[in-house]
């Protein structure tokens, strides 16, 4: 009789078609070990249909306006924090993009943003960053500073999209169609696909900014802001990626 811990190696896969087979081999196996590694498999299968019908859901502004050749989702990351730029992404996905998991990035854990962000730039037809710097805030606001970074990402995207949707904003001097969709990234894959995209960039980013300018705890705020990192800025003085619009409150005229 095979052991069970070879049936268990057989069942540590990620495909469904094999794990219903497997369902189906051993079904009749009344040992205990057997029908918890059954259990376990169907449980998976509910999961990944349900995955599957949730990202459906997803879709439903793509299949809507399926008529246009590319679309672009867009999204922005860094409009609140105190240090940093802003940064955008454009993504196009392709007709029948079969990605899962893919969501607002801010309800995905670090290691999930990560590994998407990969399976959606290996997948997307075409996507583009966009970034807008901290003095360029300061200089002309937040608001005008994410809609100009929206823009560089449109820009140059190859092929151009010609249907743009946006998380909840109209970008001004875009002729491209656009459909703002509020908590787009929650409604919409390739809104969400940006969303990832934009933030893992800017993660990065941050992450980096935390070498030259340690002692602001960038790596782990990103340059929102913290007690630790309010405390800093008191402490430190602002650093040369502050927005100093941002940070008036903190420190002294």
């Amino acid at each position: 009789m095979e052991a069970i811990s070879q049936i268990k190696e057989r069942f540590q896969t990620e495909e469904e078609t094999v794990l219903t087979a497997l369902i189906k081999e051993y079904r009749e196996d009344e040992r205990a070990g057997v029908q918890k590694l059954i259990s376990s498999a169907e449980k998976k299968l509910m999961a990944l249909a349900k995955e599957r019908e949730r990202m459906e859901n997803m879709k439903q502004y793509e299949r809507k306006y399926a008529d246009y050749s590319y679309i672009a989702g867009i999204d922005e990351v860094g409009r609140g924090p105190l240090a940093g730029p802003v940064v955008t992404c454009a993504v196009i996905l392709p007709k029948e993009c079969d990605l899962l998991y893919i969501n607002d990035s801010k309800k995905l854990s670090e290691k999930k943003r990560e590994q998407l962000c990969e399976e959606i730039k290996q997948c997307a037809i075409a996507y583009k960053i966009g970034l807008v710097e901290h003095t360029v805030i300061d200089e002309i606001n937040i608001l005008q500073a994410t809609y100009e970074a929206m823009r560089q990402s449109i820009v140059g995207l190859d092929p151009a999209p010609d249907l743009l949707l946006n998380d909840a904003v109209t970008i001004p001097e875009v002729s491209i169609r656009q459909i703002p969709i509020i908590k787009g990234d929650a409604k919409s894959i390739s809104i969400a696909a940006a969303s990832i995209v934009a933030k893992v960039t800017r993660d990065h980013m941050m992450e980096e900014y935390d070498k030259l300018y340690p002692g602001y705890d960038f790596a782990s705020n990103k340059g929102y802001g913290s007690a630790k990192h309010i405390k800093a800025i008191q402490t430190l003085g602002p650093c040369p990626i502050h927005r100093m619009s941002f940070i008036k409150k903190f420190v002294d005229s």
